[in-house]
C-alpha cells in the first residue's frame, strides 16, 4: 500500500513527498467530461458508481498519492432541507436562501448516515475499488463557508447578506453556525466510519472576514466540527484560504493534524511560519502556474519542496486545479514532486 500521504499527515518519516491536488477529479480531465456528458453534476454526486469512477480517474491517469471522494461541500445544507441546483456556467444556487428567522428555524438536523447515505456508499465503494493503492480522503465545508452560501444563495464577492446577519443578528448567526458545526462534525465522523482515512475541512470563504469576525464567527465553529472527528484518530486537514495570518490560531483551535496552506504565501515563508507547530503542512503551489511549460512547473515544484524540506509536507495546490489546465501539466506537477529528493 502507498501510505505516504497518511504518514506525512501524522508527521512520520517519508521516503518522498506525497502529492495530490484539490479538485483533482474535475473538468481538466477529458475522462471526467465524458462522464459528465452522461449525468448532471448533482446526479454524479448522488450516484455512487459515477462518483467513484471520477474519484479514481486522477489515481489511474495522473498517479496522485491520495484519492478524495467526488462530492460537493453543499450537500450538507441540501440535506438540511435547502433546494440546491448546480447550473452550468453559474455554479451552485440555493433558490430559497435563508432570509427570515422562520427560514433558519425550519432547517432540519438530519442523521448524515441517512440523509447523506449516497456519499457514504460512494466512500465504501471507493475504498473497495482502491484496494489499498492509495488512501481515501473525505471532506466537508466548514460552517462559515456553508452559512455564507445558505444566506447569499450563491457564490459572491462581497458577502454583504451573510456579513449583514453577523452585524444585525449575531444571535441567529451563532445559532446557525453551531448547528452547522455539529452537522458537519457528525458527517465527517460518518465518512470515517464509511472508509475515509483522512478528512479535510474547507473554509473556502475564510478570507471574507476580518480578524475579529473570523475569530468570533468562523474559527470556533471550524474547531467545533474538527473536534467531533478527533476521537476517530484519522488525520484532519484544516484549510482556510485567505486566512494565512491565523495559521497558528487555526492549528491550536482545531487540533488539526495538517494545515492547508493557500498560494498567497511564498513557500519559504509558509515553512518558517509553521515549522515549529505540531502539525504537518499541505500546499501550496499556485494553480495558475500549471499553465506554465512543464519545465517551469518542475522548477517551481522543486522549489516548493526545497522550502518545506521533504518531511511533514503533503504537496498540493494552494487552491483547486483550474478546469482548463492541460492534463499533461497536472501530470508534470505530480511527477516533479514525486521525483524530488532533498539535496
Amino acid at each position: 500500500m502507498n501510505d505516504l500521504f497518511l504518514r506525512a499527515c501524522r508527521g512520520e518519516h517519508v521516503e518522498r513527498v506525497p502529492v495530490w491536488m484539490m479538485r483533482q477529479a474535475g473538468r481538466y480531465l477529458p475522462e471526467y467530461r465524458r462522464v459528465r456528458e452522461r449525468a448532471d453534476f448533482l446526479t454524479m454526486c448522488r450516484t455512487p458508481e459515477l462518483a467513484v469512477e471520477v474519484t479514481l480517474q486522477p489515481v489511474d491517469l495522473i498517479g496522485v498519492d491520495a484519492a478524495i471522494i467526488f462530492s460537493d461541500i453543499l450537500v450538507v445544507p441540501q440535506a438540511m432541507g435547502m433546494g440546491l441546483s448546480v447550473d452550468e456556467g453559474v455554479g451552485p444556487i440555493f433558490h430559497a436562501p435563508l432570509k427570515h428567522e422562520d427560514d433558519f428555524a425550519q432547517l432540519r438536523e438530519p442523521d448524515p448516515r441517512e440523509a447523506l447515505a449516497y456519499m457514504l456508499d460512494a466512500l465504501r465503494l471507493a475504498r473497495r475499488e482502491l484496494d489499498g493503492r492509495v488512501p481515501l480522503i473525505g471532506f466537508a465545508g466548514a460552517p462559515w463557508t456553508l452559512a455564507s452560501y445558505m444566506i447569499e444563495g450563491r457564490g459572491t464577492k462581497q458577502f454583504a447578506k451573510a456579513k449583514r446577519l453577523l452585524v444585525e443578528r449575531p444571535d441567529l448567526a451563532h445559532d446557525l453556525l453551531a448547528k452547522l458545526a455539529d452537522q458537519v462534525g457528525r458527517f465527517l465522523v460518518a465518512q470515517v466510519e464509511a472508509g475515509a482515512q483522512a478528512v479535510q475541512l474547507f473554509d473556502s470563504w475564510a478570507g471574507a472576514l476580518g480578524e475579529r469576525d473570523f475569530r468570533e464567527f468562523a474559527l470556533p465553529y471550524m474547531a467545533r466540527a474538527a473536534q467531533h472527528v478527533r476521537p476517530t484518530g484519522v488525520p484532519v486537514i484544516a484549510f482556510a484560504p485567505g486566512a494565512a495570518w491565523a495559521l497558528e490560531e487555526i492549528a491550536e483551535a482545531t487540533g488539526a493534524s495538517v494545515l492547508g496552506l493557500d498560494w498567497t504565501m511564498d513557500a519559504t515563508t509558509a515553512h518558517a511560519r509553521t515549522a515549529a507547530l505540531p502539525v504537518s503542512r499541505q500546499g501550496n503551489f499556485d494553480p495558475c502556474w500549471l499553465y506554465a511549460p512543464p519545465a517551469e512547473i518542475r522548477r517551481r515544484a522543486h522549489a516548493m519542496c526545497d522550502a518545506f524540506g521533504g518531511q511533514r509536507h503533503v504537496a498540493n495546490l494552494g487552491h483547486g486545479i483550474l478546469p482548463d489546465v492541460p492534463p499533461a501539466h497536472a501530470l508534470a506537477f505530480v511527477e516533479a514532486v514525486q521525483e524530488w529528493r532533498p539535496a
